[in-house]
C-alpha cells in the first residue's frame, strides 16, 4: 500500500489577513423617549426644549409644529427634526385626529448636523423601519407608548436585550437612509441603477404590489370587501394575495383590512365629528353592535372606553401644564 504525504506547505505558511475598522456615521448613545400617539383633534402640547435630539413623524393625518420661531404643517409621511436646545411644540388642527411617532435620543456624531432644521419625506422602507421600532418597543418598554408626559423610560424585567439592540439598529438605519437619500441624491440614484439579483427584484416587485393593494384597501374603507373582490380588482390570484400579506405583515388580507377599518374608526372617534353609529355606518359595518365587538376585539376596549382613555391623557396633560 502506498501512502501519499499531504502537502502541508499552506499550513506552515498561512495567509495573513488584515481587517478594517468600520466607521459609525451615527451611533445612538441613549434613548430618552419613544412614543406612538393617537391624539384627539383638539390636542395641544405647549412645548419644551432639551439637550438631545428629537424627531416627530406623522403616521396619519397632519399637525402644526413649532421649531424655534418657525411653524410648519407636518403631513402624513413627513418627519421633522429638533436639534438639542431648540424649543418645539405640537398641536392638532382641530379637524384631523393625528397619529404621531415621537422619538428622542442622544447622538453626538458630527453628521447629525445634517438634520438640523430638516423636514423630510419618508419612503416605504423608512416607514417600515419606524414600524419595526414601535413593534420592538411594545415588548421592550414598560407602560404606555401614548403618554406624552412620560419623562423616564423603563425596561421590562422579562424582556430580551435583543429588543433594545434592534431598536437602536433600526433607528441608526433610519438616520443612515435619510442621510444618504437626501444628502447625496446622485449617489442614491447610482445605487438604484445597480443591477439587482432576481431575488431582490422579486422583493421589490412584491413591495410595490403590496403598496398598491394597501392603497386600494384604504380607498375602500367604507365598503365591505371580500377576497374575491380584492383579487378581481387587482388582477391577483387568491394564493398570491394571501402569501403577499403573510410575508409582508404576518396576517391575512381580510384581517389587515379589518385592522385598517379600526384604525380609521379610532381617528374618526378622536376627531369628534361623528357619533359611534355614524362611524359604524360610514365604515360599512352591518350594525353598531358588530362594530363595537370588532373594535373591542382589536383594541381591548369598547369605543366608549377608548374615548375615556384618550381624554384621560388629555386631562392629565392639562393638569401638568
Amino acid at each position: 500500500m502506498h501512502i501519499v504525504a499531504a502537502n502541508t506547505d499552506h499550513f506552515s505558511n498561512p495567509k495573513k489577513y488584515y481587517g478594517i475598522q468600520l466607521q459609525d456615521l451615527f451611533h445612538i448613545e441613549e434613548l430618552f423617549s419613544l412614543h406612538y400617539f393617537e391624539y384627539m383633534s383638539t390636542f395641544s402640547f405647549p412645548g419644551e426644549s432639551h439637550d438631545f435630539w428629537e424627531f416627530v413623524c406623522v403616521d396619519k393625518g397632519e399637525v402644526e409644529i413649532g421649531a424655534g420661531p418657525l411653524t410648519h404643517t407636518l403631513r402624513r409621511g413627513e418627519i421633522a427634526f429638533h436639534y438639542p436646545g431648540e424649543f418645539h411644540w405640537v398641536k392638532a388642527n382641530g379637524k384631523i385626529a393625528p397619529n404621531l411617532i415621537v422619538i428622542s435620543f442622544s447622538c453626538t456624531d458630527p453628521a447629525m448636523e445634517f438634520f438640523r432644521g430638516k423636514i423630510l419625506h419618508l419612503e416605504e422602507t423608512e416607514r417600515r423601519l419606524l414600524a419595526g421600532i414601535i413593534a420592538e418597543a411594545g415588548s421592550f418598554l414598560e407602560g404606555r407608548l401614548d403618554d406624552p408626559y412620560q419623562t423616564s423610560l423603563q425596561i421590562r424585567k422579562d424582556t430580551s436585550p435583543v429588543c433594545g439592540q434592534l431598536i437602536r439598529l433600526h433607528l441608526e438605519e433610519l438616520l443612515l437612509s435619510l442621510y444618504r437619500r437626501n444628502q447625496n441624491p446622485l449617489l442614491t440614484e447610482e445605487v438604484s441603477r445597480t443591477p439587482l439579483s432576481d431575488r431582490t427584484l422579486s422583493k421589490n416587485t412584491d413591495a410595490e404590489l403590496f403598496s398598491h393593494i394597501k392603497n386600494y384597501l384604504l380607498s375602500h374603507l367604507a365598503d365591505h370587501l371580500t377576497i374575491e373582490q380584492i383579487c378581481h380588482d387587482n388582477l391577483i390570484s387568491r394564493s398570491r394575495l394571501q402569501k403577499l400579506f403573510r410575508d409582508s405583515e404576518g396576517t391575512g388580507v381580510i384581517e389587515y383590512y379589518s385592522a385598517l377599518k379600526i384604525s380609521e374608526a379610532k381617528s374618526m372617534i378622536r376627531s369628534g365629528q361623528m357619533n359611534f353609529t355614524q362611524i359604524s355606518e360610514y365604515l360599512g359595518y352591518s350594525s353598531i353592535h358588530y362594530f363595537s365587538r370588532q373594535f373591542k376585539r382589536s383594541t381591548g376596549m369598547t369605543p366608549s372606553e377608548y374615548v375615556s382613555s384618550i381624554r384621560a391623557l388629555a386631562d392629565e396633560g392639562h393638569k401638568k401644564t
